[in-house]
């Protein structure tokens, strides 16, 4: 499956990677030292959490290297057609909900960022504005009118 990231979604994932190799390796390489102080490895239970968090810390490393070495960043353009980058504004019955279209590995619901790969995304995507779009959902089929796209 294809990857997307938008330029904001890619700036934050070359922090965080900046972050775990710089700040966060250092952290571990001082927790390791310390719990090696402390003798027998064999039954030092810090050592041995370290470790673990030296291993997840790196698999995160690869896992984003990989991510920003093979995504399409999507510039976001004004086409009128709901794509990824743009901003969606909608109404559900008598509410009205903003957010934006994501690749899956920028999705966040709770800061208003929505997947291509969920059943929102798929259903908004290449629209314009005035379309009516139904999503599957638990109880039943919700109704969303796109008002605006930016």
């Amino acid at each position: 499956m294809e990857k997307y990231l938008t330029p904001d979604g890619l700036e934050k994932l070359k922090k965080e990677l900046t972050e775990l190799k710089t700040v966060k390796r250092q952290e571990i390489a001082e927790r390791l030292e310390k719990s090696i102080a402390y003798g027998d490895l064999t039954e030092n239970s810090e050592y041995h959490e370290t470790k673990e968090a030296q291993g997840f810390l790196e698999g995160r490393i690869l896992e984003l290297e990989d991510l920003m070495n093979n995504a399409t960043v999507v510039e976001e353009r004004q086409s009128g057609l709901a794509q990824i980058g743009s901003t969606i504004l909608v109404e559900v019955g008598s509410d009205k909900e903003k957010f934006k279209i994501v690749g899956a590995e920028e999705a966040n619901p709770l800061e208003g960022k929505i997947s291509i790969d969920s059943p929102l995304g798929k259903a908004i995507l290449n629209k314009t504005k005035g379309t009516m779009v139904e999503v599957p959902a638990p109880g039943g089929k919700t109704r969303y009118k796109i008002l605006k796209i930016e």
